[in-house]
């Protein structure tokens, strides 16, 4: 789940971080204000999430409360990516000499929670990478212990912080935000740009943080600042039907039960030439409404030129996967084919349910894969 830049500021603010001051604004009268309690030069940022905000004019300074209130009436409305703004963070706009780069990441290849660093700030990391790999420096955190002092040192030192005051201060927020990332179950957390004023200290001018979807029951505080603005609305869909679903560019839509047998399911469908639309797990022990909500989900997408279930039935009943099927199917109107391999606990029953209807039937995935590619292509 992604914050909004706001969100996360206020998060790493809890951990001591420096951040800007200022607040979030939805209307330009409520810009204005802020900024009459800022009292100062303000910064106008919009809270949408893609980047590029900058260049799209999404962030602007003004001089007064007046002109504050102007450009916030330019900005929110403004279409930046195919996202609408809705809201603005107006904060403090402040000077500084030099743009650094500090994020926390989970690196699958090691299996490690890794810090990165780069003096190079106010970029996109990943262009860094491309462009001069030399000036990012890893650390990985010590998988029982965690991040070490003498690490978030080494951290400072490696990208160029020699003055000793400056990298006690670098290592203090790199500690911080190590600890925001774990105690939030985040999946990222970064500050980019993390500046150094003309004094030598350190300010977080915007921060992101993503959090992990799994960890969130832990934290109902974080759920409740879910924004589904960027989220397609079959994904939302499914996140409130309790399914596991992510839209791809395919044609095939898939529908399985078990994260791993989609997998493979999805795989199975490209090896026979055709492409998934959809990675969607339906979940052990689904029931009719389920599937039903599941197979609308799927062909909400024009782009779905055949359905294939790939059942196979432990904790979920063949006979109720069956069911859902035809009741999904009596609700929407479609000439979409559909290919069905259920096997398992009750199949002969959900067979024969399903005899009646125009599903394509097959026996092995490969067989399914095959007959769905070939209908996808008919």
């Amino acid at each position: 789940m992604k914050l909004h830049e706001y969100q996360a500021r206020d998060i790493l603010a809890r951990y001591k971080i420096p951040v800007t001051g200022g607040g979030v604004a939805s209307t330009p009268t409520e810009a204005r204000r802020l900024a009459e309690q800022i009292g100062a030069k303000v910064v106008v940022k919009a809270q949408v999430f893609v980047g590029g905000r900058g260049k799209a004019g999404g962030v602007k300074l003004a001089n007064t409360p007046e002109q504050t209130e102007q450009i916030a009436g330019q900005i929110l409305g403004m279409d930046i990516k195919g996202l609408t703004v809705e809201k603005v963070l107006v904060a403090e706009a402040i000077t500084y000499e030099r743009e650094i780069y500090l994020g926390v990441v989970m690196d699958r290849g090691s299996k490690r929670i890794t810090l990165m660093a780069s003096s190079e700030g106010g970029v996109e990391i990943e262009e860094v990478a491309k462009t001069n790999p030399d000036a990012i420096v890893r650390i990985a955190a010590h998988p029982t212990l965690g991040l070490l002092d003498y690490q978030a040192r080494e951290l400072a030192f490696g990208i160029g912080l020699k003055d000793g005051k400056q990298a006690r201060q670098f290592a203090s927020i790199a500690m911080a935000l190590y600890r925001a990332y774990i105690e939030n179950d985040a999946d990222l957390a970064e500050i980019n740009p993390l500046v150094v004023r003309a004094d030598g200290s350190l300010q977080a001018l915007d921060s992101k943080m993503v959090l992990d979807e799994s960890a969130l029951y832990r934290h109902p505080d974080l759920a409740a600042m879910r924004d589904s603005s960027d989220e397609p609305e079959a994904e939302q869909q499914a996140r409130e039907a309790g399914i596991t679903f992510i839209k791809l560019d395919g044609n095939i839509g898939c529908m399985v039960n078990g994260a791993g047998l989609a997998m493979a399911t999805m795989d199975v469908v490209k090896l026979y030439g055709g492409e998934p639309a959809n990675f969607l797990d339906i979940g052990g022990g689904a029931g009719k409404d389920k599937v039903k909500a599941a197979l609308q989900i799927i062909l909400s997408d024009t782009n779905v030129k055949a359905v294939m279930f790939n059942i196979f039935g432990g904790i979920t009943r063949v006979d109720e996967v069956a069911r859902g099927i035809i009741a999904a199917l009596e609700e929407v109107q479609t000439d979409v084919p559909m290919v069905a391999r259920l096997v398992g606990t009750n199949e002969e029953e959900g067979r024969k349910l399903l005899a009646q209807s125009s599903l394509i039937p097959a026996a092995t995935l490969a067989e399914a894969a095959e007959k769905a590619v070939a209908a996808s292509k008919g």
